[in-house]
C-alpha cells in the first residue's frame, strides 16, 4: 500500500473505496447491503463493516440460551457508559481493552484498503475518523480530553496517533446519510433522544480529512435514497453503467 512521506499527510482518495456513514436510524445497514448487491451485479464488490461491534453481534449474544438477553443488556450498558464522552475514561485495564480494539480496527482498515486497491469495489458501513473522540462517532474511544492518570493518558495519546494514521486513508467517496431527530427516534425508539441528537450533530460536521463527500437526506422514501446513492457511486466507479 502506498504511504505518504509524512505521518499525518493524507493519501489521495483510494479508488473503489466507498464509505457510508450516518447516525443510527439512517439505514446504513440496509443501504450498504443493497449497494453491494446491485453494484456487485456489474463489478466485483464486497461490503465491510468498519465499526467495532455490530448490531448483528448483539443479536447473536441475545440468542444464547438462558443467559443471552441478560448478558446482551449488561454488555450494551457497559459499552454505552464507556462510549459516553461525558463520563470519565475507564481505568487502566478498560483503557487497554479500548486501545486494543482500536489497533484491531486499524488492521481491519488496512485490509479493506488493500482490497480496494486490488480492484474490488468495497462498500463500508461506517468509517474511522480522527476529528472527534468517541467510539460512537468512530473516533478514538478514550479521548485525551477525559483521560486522567499517566498510564491512561499515554494510552489515549497512542490511540489518537492510531486514528490520525487511519484518517490518512480516505475513501474515493463518503456518503453521509442525513436525518432529523424526530425521524431517527421514530425508527430507533430504543435509543435515547439525547444520544441520537448528539450523534446527528457530530456526524453533520465530520469532514473525513477532506475526502469527497455526498450528503444524502434519508427522510426521503427509501427507493429514492437508494437511487441517489447508486448514482453517486456510479460517478466514482468508471466501470459501472451510467444508467445504474
Amino acid at each position: 500500500m502506498t504511504t505518504p512521506d509524512h505521518d499525518d499527510a493524507p493519501l489521495p482518495p483510494i479508488p473503489n473505496l466507498i464509505a457510508v456513514v450516518g447516525c443510527d436510524g439512517t439505514g446504513k445497514s440496509t443501504l450498504t447491503h443493497d449497494l453491494q448487491r446491485i453494484v456487485g451485479a456489474h463489478v466485483p464488490t464486497v461490503r465491510r463493516y468498519l465499526g467495532l461491534i455490530s448490531g448483528e453481534s448483539g443479536a447473536k449474544i441475545k440468542d444464547l440460551p438462558l443467559i443471552g438477553p441478560r448478558l446482551e443488556k449488561r454488555l450494551a450498558a457497559k459499552a454505552a457508559h464507556a462510549q459516553d464522552m461525558k463520563n470519565k475514561a475507564p481505568g487502566f485495564w478498560g483503557a487497554l481493552v479500548m486501545v486494543g480494539l482500536s489497533i484491531w480496527r486499524e488492521a481491519h482498515l488496512r485490509k479493506v484498503c488493500r482490497l480496494a486497491e486490488s480492484g474490488t469495489v468495497v462498500i463500508t458501513d461506517r468509517y474511522p475518523q480522527a476529528e472527534v473522540s468517541g467510539f460512537r462517532y468512530d473516533g478514538p474511544g478514550l479521548g485525551l480530553e477525559r483521560s486522567k492518570g499517566w498510564l491512561v493518558r499515554k494510552l489515549a495519546e497512542r490511540e489518537q496517533r492510531l486514528y490520525k494514521r487511519m484518517a490518512r486513508y480516505r475513501p474515493i467517496l463518503v456518503i453521509k446519510l442525513d436525518i432529523d431527530l424526530a425521524t431517527a427516534y421514530a425508527r430507533k425508539p430504543d435509543h435515547s433522544r439525547s444520544e441520537l441528537s448528539d450523534k446527528i450533530a457530530v456526524m453533520a460536521r465530520l469532514q473525513y480529512n477532506g475526502a469527497p463527500l455526498f450528503d444524502l437526506d434519508t427522510r426521503a422514501p427509501y427507493p429514492d435514497v437508494l437511487q441517489k446513492a447508486l448514482r453517486a457511486v456510479a460517478t466514482v466507479v468508471p466501470s459501472l453503467p451510467s444508467t445504474l
